[in-house]
């Protein structure tokens, strides 16, 4: 195989015949002054000097000598490479873990963090929320609030607003060429995507009210359309523009199609569509019975956004004296302006991504010193050959740009086997980072993690290659070519050298190993914690309600009841239930708000106070074993006709009260009204039980009975338009029961079929958060740090006992005990583990307090952890010296001295 281009090819040829003729005519001339043809051919070579040499330094002069060169490397590096499979395989095998580990985490990073939002000038966007005594507002403002800002800012180019699913009260469903299906259906102002500065692909946006950025009345039952819906639900159909869908039930007519990539609002799981906000009379108040937006803008040219909510604040300061309710007033005195792309990440998981992908970076640091340790070994092995190459007229230069290149060829190997170990954990991890970060597309490396995985490969074989290269050209010549054997050039500086390397990987090891421990301790304590109520043999099926589908019927009656009562008619179930939500959930979440009149402390704080809000079915004790402390449950009993009754737990009893001495005392309160005739009273009291995480202590909560939930309900809405969660308690396997289910729901409403099966086993093992996924993580780093540590300790000792046989054989000839020549080796392996540990407890008590969030039942500095981890260690990195040393107390002194 040739890297020549073929005009150089002969040049090269043209060259050696130049050096060949000169040398003829040398020997010539030489010989007719009378010397002997040797003589002649002797002296002729010898006044021409080193031909390789000056055939270097001519083709030096040609300028595209390097293609060659690297060529002769590349092919020289594989052969080499292909001499010693077990060097080569360990090797590769060591940097593609720290590439794989390092690829996957930027993966997630790049996509959860880094990724630009699919809008012009991004970081110009920012969100809007009110923000008062009790913080930020996330429902959003008044259209008469964000009027005002929109009027008197001098540093917001543009201000547009958008309601989301969750303040419509009830899913929405696209009817398309295939069925049915469940959509988010965002209300935007008529501004919005020119705000954005995304516009449609095909078609056109909504007609904008100038004066307020609100959508024309001409425009009111229009949508428009993504990508992803036009060509699932519609098939890609090119005359889709001015036809009608059914949105819910409303007909909408097409009028535009975004491109294909962008969404608003940012991240979700389902399709996207979008249909106008017009402004309606409830617009024109400031009332907590109007419409609330979220609010996004583009800030001016080199505005900053603390400027930007600075002068919101004080617009918002003479804003807020028009709210006459007092409580409303205190709740909306300031602003907080945020970067939109920065709100769409909380803390804690920027927090947590950026902690999981220090600790990829760790492990790919150990990867490259423990492959740094394993190429000075090799450079020490192959000194002879090196100095043979030296002598023969290679440049220091030459050689380390030859054994970079061996280093390249390995690092790109191992960062091709990375990716796939990337791809493999992605996939193997894929729930825990869809649940944690609700990344709901497919996590593959893409051409930035592939352009951050090619300079890591660089990286790398420069950080791992080139101290052994100019270790190797830098050794002197004479000596190498005089000593023989595998000591050559084996001296204390190099063995100090890896030493040095070895404690660096078990600082780092030990400080991977106690972020581990730490976290496992607290997924220890998590699993621990008392539930409140029974998991175990528990299916749970989300179900997406279709409300439009029994608009101005009783879904409790018509739907909710003949559907529980299929369901607890099948084969092997033993309880069933319907409720909003199921303890430890995360698909709908509803709250109450007290709204007492008066002005004592009592009621100042009931008005303040919320809680949790559940409609759950009578069942619902049998099938989660809740234990009450007052009182007593639903019944059959609890009709629609019967006197309204709810529950509440003790964390309501002592918020309501202000303590939970006597919580059988909130027994025959009234705490809220059905509607005007219909006033529910307090009939049982629940034990605390863990609602929203394990880590979070129960908050109050108060549960209305399913089946007296009727349409004249002032909440009936929201909690069975919503959502509902089916649970069945079942001694049947998930596989034979859930097609029965499925089944059923799809015979109720065709929408319920597609339904999401879960376990309440999984929904726990869910709710332990970001700590079980960053725990499952730090266990693979961890490990194959611990992995690397060992290799390491055991070859360098291994390759210490390889170097100093011929010592060892002569201690034990002159008297030395076994023994002693075992403790010889184990004494180098004690300082290094020593050392290490030393510096990598100081390093793990630094960094656990980056883990601090994650923590849960235990301090960062956690004594007991950190010991046992370095015991670990100890124990390991022990067990690694002591084949080494074993094998130097085995030393025959015959065999040793004779070598020499």
């Amino acid at each position: 195989m040739s890297f020549l281009p073929k005009s150089l090819a002969k040049r090269k040829d043209e060259l050696e015949e130049e050096i060949q003729a000169h040398l003829q005519m040398a020997i010539q001339d030489r010989r007719d002054r009378g010397e002997p043809a040797e003589l002649a051919r002797s002296g002729a070579m010898r006044e021409l000097g080193n031909v390789a040499l000056v055939k270097d330094v001519t083709r030096e002069m040609w300028g595209s000598v390097w293609l060659e060169r690297l060529g002769q490397d590349l092919k020289y590096a594989l052969r080499q490479l292909r001499r010693s499979p077990a060097f080569t395989i360990t090797v590769i095998g060591t940097l593609a873990l720290g590439l794989g580990a390092t690829a996957a985490m930027f993966t997630v990073v790049d996509r959860v963090l880094l990724r630009p939002l699919p809008y012009a000038n991004a970081r110009e966007l920012v969100g809007i929320k009110e923000t008062g005594k009790k913080g930020p507002l996330g429902l959003g403002a008044p259209f008469l609030d964000l009027q005002q800002w929109r009027e008197r800012s001098h540093n917001l180019r543009d201000l547009a607003f958008y309601e989301a699913n969750a303040n419509i009260g009830h899913l929405s469903f696209l009817e398309g060429n295939t069925g049915s299906i469940q959509v988010n259906a965002t209300k935007i102002s008529g501004n919005l995507f020119a705000t954005l500065g995304v516009y449609p692909t095909m078609g056109r946006s909504f007609e904008v009210q100038p004066d307020s950025g609100a959508v024309q009345a001409d425009d009111a039952h229009t949508i428009l359309l993504s990508d992803a819906v036009w060509r699932t639900v519609f098939g890609n159909d090119p005359k889709i523009l001015g036809k009608p869908v059914k949105v819910s039930g409303v007909s909408y007519e097409v009028v535009g199609v975004m491109p294909r990539g962008f969404t608003f609002p940012f991240g979700g799981a389902s399709p996207v569509v979008w249909t106008p906000a017009v402004l309606a009379d409830a617009d024109k108040v400031r009332t907590k019975h109007g419409t609330n937006y979220q609010v996004i803008a583009r800030l001016g040219p080199g505005v900053r956004v603390d400027a930007a909510e600075e002068e919101l604040k004080v617009i918002q300061a003479e804003v807020a004296k028009a709210y006459t309710d007092p409580y409303d007033r205190e709740q909306v005195t300031s602003v907080q302006v945020q970067r939109y792309g920065d709100s769409l990440v909380k803390g804690d998981v920027r927090k947590s991504l950026l902690a999981l992908f220090g600790a990829a970076g760790v492990l790919w640091l150990i990867a490259c010193v423990n492959v740094t340790s394993l190429l000075l070994a090799r450079a020490t092995a192959r000194q002879r050959e090196i100095a043979v190459r030296g002598a023969l007229g290679a440049s220091r230069w030459r050689i380390v740009q030859q054994l970079l290149i061996e280093g390249l060829v390995l690092s790109g190997a191992a960062s091709l086997l990375g990716v796939g170990l990337a791809t493999l954990t992605l996939r193997l991890f894929e729930h825990g980072l869809t649940t944690q970060f609700h990344i709901y597309t497919k996590m593959t490396p893409n051409l930035s993690v592939v352009g951050v995985l090619f300079a890591l490969t660089v990286v790398s074989a420069l950080v791992s290659s080139a101290w052994p290269a100019i270790a190797a050209a830098k050794t002197a010549i004479e000596p190498a070519l005089r000593q023989s054997g595998s000591q050559s050039g084996a001296g204390r500086t190099q063995f100090r050298m890896r030493a040095l390397l070895v404690v660096a990987e078990i600082a780092m090891s030990l400080t991977l190993l106690v972020g581990c421990g730490l976290l496992l301790r607290t997924i220890y304590a998590l699993k621990h914690v008392p539930l409140g109520f029974r998991t175990d043999h528990v299916i749970v099926a989300n179900m997406s309600i279709p409300a439009y589908k029994f608009a101005g019927r009783d879904m409790t009656a018509e739907l909710y009841q003949p559907l529980l009562e299929r369901v607890q008619h099948l084969p092997g179930v033993q309880s069933a239930t319907l409720m909003t939500e199921v303890p430890l959930g995360k698909t709908f979440q509803m709250i109450f708000t007290f709204s007492t009149e008066g002005k004592s402390a009592v009621d100042v704080r009931r008005r303040e106070m919320q809680s949790r809000f559940r409609a759950v079915g009578p069942d619902m004790q049998k099938v989660f074993g809740f234990r009450m402390l007052k009182g007593r449950f639903f019944n059959e009993g609890d009709t629609p006709s019967s006197q309204p009754v709810v529950v509440v737990n003790r964390a309501f009893v002592k918020e309501y009260f202000g303590d939970d001495q006597d919580p059988g005392r909130i027994l025959g309160e009234t705490l809220l009204n059905y509607n005007k005739e219909r006033r529910a009273v307090v009939v049982g009291v629940l034990d605390d039980a863990r609602q929203v995480s394990i880590a979070e202590q129960s908050q109050p909560e108060i549960e209305v009975c399913l089946p007296q939930i009727t349409p004249d309900s002032s909440f009936y809405e929201g909690a069975t338009g919503m959502a509902m969660d089916l649970a069945v308690r079942t001694e049947r396997s998930s596989a034979s029961i859930v097609p029965e289910l499925r089944e059923l729901l799809r015979n109720a409403s065709p929408e319920l079929a597609a339904s999401n099966f879960t376990t309440m086993d999984q929904v726990v093992e869910d709710s332990y958060g970001s700590q079980h996924l960053a725990a499952r993580l730090l266990e693979i780093f961890g490990g194959a740090a611990l992995l690397l540590c060992v290799a390491g300790i055991y070859g360098l000792l291994a390759y210490l006992v390889t170097q100093r046989t011929k010592e060892l054989g002569l201690r034990i000839a002159l008297g030395a005990q076994r023994g002693e020549v075992m403790w010889l080796v184990l004494r180098q392996a004690s300082w290094m583990l020593l050392t290490g540990s030393v510096v990598g407890l100081i390093l793990a008590y630094l960094s656990s307090l980056l883990l601090r969030t994650f923590l849960y039942g235990i301090e960062p500095h956690d004594p007991w952890t950190m010991g046992a981890v370095t015991l670990l260690l100890l124990s390991g990195g022990l067990a690694a010296a002591y084949l080494p040393a074993r094998r130097a107390a085995s030393v025959d002194p015959i065999h040793a001295l004779r070598a020499e």
